[in-house]
């Protein structure tokens, strides 16, 4: 049923979806209200609770937490009765109506959103909406907005509570963007407006009101290390003991391995987790798992994805191929240790999905004889990648050559295929 539907609704459905913002019942249209006024239950938090008259007479129930488990759970012991659930804003940007229709449908709603924090925000500050990167924090980790920070970049950052403008002032300046200008927008909307401005390298205001988003004007500090948004980054930018994909043939590994929105990645035999960190930070939407069977290299992976904005990369501490067993089926997949281990690269051929994609890398002559025998039996593209850096001689320079590296990559056939 869309937005604009004026026919009655049956008993019980559909679900009015009701965003409201900080300026209450004042701010809702006829539409909005007629729903609340009719509802026989109300589902929102406390706070957006509190904005309803008491003309809205029905039951009020307010989230428990945590909040996703309890969707389906409510929506069941009030099947019949006419439901109408509070959302901040619009509740399809970040906000309830995701999982609303995830557990009921899309059918069974009826949206009537609000404008967005970020509408507002961007209001306020004469940003263009689709020029703006926007990164939550309700729910998510701190070091998520990482990923986000690039020179001259504005950034909306939607906040957990009222100590989040400090912690990204905090996180700013630890990513070598403390000359960074923070501006934070309380209660925007509402009558008690309130915004707050300063440098992150000094950010000198205690936390305040909990409703509040951090619009950041991203300034890199002189001498801080330039990460881009391709991949390749720099060596320097990961923790490592030596067993690291190297800049270059990393940038050619992720090439080959095409991530695309949504899309799954197995890193296995993790290292220090450069591809699996790069995969991700090509679309907020991609997913990895880094298999790492060495305990502190495993945690290493952890916080190389924290530091470089991807802290929802997985790491499964186990040996392949035993510890690829129940992982989700993956779009693509990424040996870069481990070859010989005895059924590795069957393992991982047979886990992926019809049209993913494989590649390997080594540089040794056992595993090489392994990826060759592999190239003969299903095709693919077989490389050797060689780099050299040019390094002092005495008073010249001359070529330093790197161990090359040999590479398969193959996409999985669509209908069928043997294991290598």
């Amino acid at each position: 049923m869309s937005s604009t539907d004026t026919r009655p609704p049956a008993p019980g459905r559909p679900v009015h979806v009701v965003g409201i913002g900080a300026d209450g019942w004042a701010g809702l249209p006829e539409a909005s209200r007629d729903a609340l006024r009719t509802a026989q239950v109300l589902i929102g938090g406390g706070r957006q609770l509190d904005l309803l008259p008491a003309e809205c007479a029905g039951e009020r129930i307010a989230w428990p937490s945590p909040l996703r488990p309890a969707v389906p759970r409510l929506l069941a012991a009030h099947a019949g009765r006419r439901i109408a659930v509070l959302a901040s804003g619009d509740p399809m940007f970040h906000g309830i109506g995701r999982a609303l229709a995830e557990t009921a449908g899309a059918d069974e709603l009826r949206v009537l959103p609000h404008p967005s924090s970020v509408s507002h925000a961007c209001a306020r500050l004469g940003w263009p909406v689709e020029d703006t990167e926007t990164v939550t924090l309700v729910g998510r980790p701190l070091d998520a907005l990482s990923a986000a920070l690039h020179h001259g970049r504005r950034v909306l950052v939607l906040s957990a509570g009222a100590a989040t403008p400090g912690e990204v002032a905090a996180l700013l300046r630890e990513r070598g963007f403390g000359p960074s200008l923070l501006t934070v927008l309380e209660q925007l909307g509402s009558a008690r407006e309130h915004t707050l401005t300063g440098i992150a390298d000094d950010w000198p205001h205690p936390p305040g009101d909990p409703l509040n988003i951090v619009a950041v004007s991203c300034v890199r500090a002189p001498g801080a290390l330039r990460l881009g948004a391709a991949p390749g980054l720099p060596d320097e930018a990961y923790e490592h003991d030596g067993q690291l994909t190297k800049r270059h043939v990393r940038a050619a590994t992720l090439a080959a391995l095409a991530p695309a929105p949504g899309e799954l990645l197995w890193d296995v035999g993790g290292g220090s987790g450069s591809i699996g960190v790069e995969w991700m930070r090509v679309h907020r939407s991609c997913r990895a798992v880094a298999v790492e069977r060495d305990a502190a290299r495993a945690d290493r992976i952890a916080r190389n994805a924290a530091a470089l904005g991807v802290p929802g990369l997985r790491v499964v501490h186990a040996a392949a191929p035993g510890g690829l067993a129940g992982l989700e089926q993956p779009d693509a997949v990424f040996v870069g240790g481990g070859l010989t281990a005895p059924g590795l690269l069957d393992t991982c051929w047979a886990a992926l999905r019809p049209g993913g994609r494989l590649v390997a890398n080594t540089v040794t002559l056992e595993s090489e004889a392994l990826l060759a025998d592999a190239y003969r039996r299903h095709g693919g593209d077989l490389v050797r990648l060689a780099v050299a850096h040019a390094v002092p001689v005495g008073g010249f320079t001359g070529w330093r050559q790197a161990m090359p590296v040999t590479q398969w990559s193959a996409t999985k056939p669509a209908h069928g295929s043997d294991a290598p």
